[in-house]
């Protein structure tokens, strides 16, 4: 049965550098990086509730589908309202929700520096301060209440943080 495994924590958190390097280690895996998504889906990317519901559960849809067909997946995705990763809990048959916990001051340290994007926005924690809706300044960031695996990901390496992931799915 084909896993899908969603990477969820703030912008900043290593959501895309964790999956990329899961996905190096496993190649099986297939991302669904949300930020390149929704730049195909929305060119003009709004941020707005309506548009979060729309990405979130399509993405969920989606993953649905590679999973018919054999597909592991990697969501990279924040995922900030938990009725969504809970809509990839109750839709898809292997589903594992990784949390990566890291300090809102650390994660916009990381933002700032960030030079792989992987089409996440640029300065979203500035954009935040200006009001764009950004998780975790001034739209709500849901932590999972549940998750199968909790990463301080400012207390870890990328390769610790792999190898814990590794561990939980039992993949060699």
């Amino acid at each position: 049965m084909a896993k899908t495994v969603w990477i969820t924590g703030l912008p900043g958190s290593g959501k895309s550098t964790i999956s990329e390097e899961l996905r190096k280690r496993h190649p099986e895996f297939y991302i669904l990086r949300m930020d390149e998504y929704r730049r195909f889906v929305t060119p003009r990317p709004t941020y707005s509730d309506e548009e979060r519901e729309i990405a979130y559960r399509s993405i969920v849809y989606i993953a649905k589908i590679l999973n018919e067909f054999g597909q592991d997946v990697i969501i990279d995705a924040t995922g900030n309202m938990r009725r969504w990763r809970d809509l990839a809990r109750k839709t898809l048959p292997e589903y594992y929700e990784i949390y990566l916990k890291c300090s809102p001051e650390e994660c916009n340290i990381r933002e700032a520096k960030r030079k792989k994007r992987f089409g996440a926005p640029s300065n979203i924690y500035l954009k935040g301060k200006a009001g764009w809706p950004v998780p975790g300044v001034n739209v709500p960031y849901e932590e999972p209440l549940n998750p199968d695996v909790i990463i301080e990901t400012d207390k870890i390496t990328i390769d610790g943080a792999v190898e814990i992931i590794e561990k939980k799915l039992q993949l060699s």
